[in-house]
């Protein structure tokens, strides 16, 4: 009879790399958490941004407007430096009956609107008579679509035409000086005359 000896098993040996223990260095560099504050830097700076350009609106409105106005009277000084020169010097023409010649309108279109431009920049006591200069103009302006109507409107449609959309984009213009004007009469009304 055989006798068998059982030997006991012994688990595998652990095939992974034990980790290091933290070095000195590791232990004294503090570890960096986000702050609960740091996500909303970026909506505080939004928000001074967004009051930064609400105490200057007006201002802000006013002097882009006079900056297009400037550009695009400066550009009519120069001879086809315009796109809308001639469309300009056509309605113009229409509402002087062709009395005018078409250089004397054309600078005194580029004054004008070089000077209601400067005025809406500077702003202070050349902003009203800026802004009433600047509705007549806009009068003008509107009134081709009614004087030109084969430049101003496509045949057999009532889309317009580039020229009739360069012009009906002046309703912003409008709105934006509109906005101005409310401002600047409505804080400085005029005292009224007492009788006697």
């Amino acid at each position: 009879m055989s006798s068998s000896t059982v030997e006991p098993t012994l688990p595998p040996p652990d095939r992974t790399t034990p980790e290091p223990p933290p070095r000195e260095a590791d232990l004294a560099r503090p570890h960096h958490h986000p702050h609960p504050a740091a996500g909303r830097r970026p909506l505080r700076r939004l928000s001074e941004l967004a009051g930064l350009v609400d105490a200057h609106a007006l201002a802000l409105l006013r002097t882009t407007v006079g900056i297009v106005f400037v550009g695009f009277g400066v550009l009519k000084l120069f001879p086809s430096a315009s796109p809308a020169e001639q469309l300009a010097v056509d309605a113009a023409t229409k509402m002087t009956l062709g009395l005018v010649p078409e250089t004397v309108l054309l600078l005194s279109l580029a004054a004008l609107e070089t000077a209601i431009g400067i005025g809406l920049i500077v702003g202070r006591r050349l902003l009203r008579p800026a802004l009433v200069a600047f509705f007549l103009h806009m009068g003008g302006v509107f009134s081709t679509l009614v004087l030109l109507p084969d430049a101003m409107w496509q045949p057999h449609s009532p889309a317009p035409t580039m020229e009739g959309q360069y012009v009906v984009k002046n309703v912003v213009l409008v709105a934006v000086c509109l906005v101005v004007a409310a401002n600047e009469w409505g804080r400085h009304p005029r005292p009224r005359r007492t009788a006697g």
